[in-house]
């Protein structure tokens, strides 16, 4: 799933829909109509992404940084390539009533056993697993490998610094719900909030994704999310699988 900002910035309309019009013709009002029913599929596209809980945003016909971010988590959960694109083989999944729910993923195999949390890099998601198998909670990340590596980690101080920090902060974010789990500033924590607005650097809809880029090296979550891992590893050391 790495570096997609460049090809889905490449992303077409091409074949979403089937010319409208006499053969041949290439007028205005042709070329209205097939943008008109280029616009009424991606609608279509949009309402079943967001059926499949893959968070396309509104169905309006635009294909924005939101509907691609939902195109992508569909192709992760589904095993297509992960390009963004609503491409030939990410369509016919669509209509083919067989796609996955995007919200839920089974976790992957050689993750270790036992209670753990697992973070996928490639599917950019993460799974709380229970001490008997069941996963706990799930959810898509922001993440980066090239400082974050594949291993298995655990919870915990690192470099002299506090394992756990209810609101950490640097420069001019806060962090909410910090876990560090890898040296030496290497944690799960809330999307970061700007001091100055409290608004999150960028909208929920980005995790699951890399179309935001990557993040310093620690694992962004959801609000929500970040609770639920504070609470997992509240009170104990916890083994963190990174794949």
């Amino acid at each position: 799933m790495r570096r997609l900002a460049i090809g889905l910035a490449a992303l077409l309309l091409t074949g979403l829909a089937a010319p409208v019009g006499p053969a041949g013709a290439t007028g205005p009002e042709s070329r209205a109509a097939a943008r008109a029913a280029g616009r009424t599929w991606v609608r279509e596209a949009q309402r079943r992404l967001d059926a499949l809980h893959c968070d396309a945003g509104q169905a309006d016909g635009h294909v924005g940084l939101h509907t691609r971010s939902a195109v992508v988590r569909l192709q992760s959960r589904n095993g297509l390539h992960v390009d963004g694109h609503l491409g030939r083989t990410t369509r016919r999944l669509l209509l083919s009533g067989a796609a996955q729910r995007c919200d839920r993923r089974p976790v992957p195999a050689h993750s270790g056993r036992g209670r753990r949390i697992v973070v996928d890099q490639r599917q950019n998601w993460l799974w709380l697993v229970g001490s008997g198998g069941r996963v706990v909670a799930q959810a898509g990340i922001v993440d980066n490998p090239a400082v974050l590596h594949a291993g298995t980690w655990r919870t915990g101080s690192y470099c002299g610094r506090p394992a756990r920090v209810v609101k950490n902060q640097s420069g001019a974010v806060y962090m909410d719900h910090f876990v560090r789990f890898a040296p030496c500033g290497i944690g799960f924590h809330r999307i970061p909030t700007y001091k100055t607005t409290g608004a999150q650097m960028h909208p929920d809809w980005y995790l699951g994704t890399d179309l935001t880029g990557d993040s310093h090296g620690c694992v962004r979550l959801s609000a929500r999310m970040a609770t639920r891992v504070w609470d997992f590893t509240a009170g104990r050391t916890t083994t963190v699988k990174v794949l």
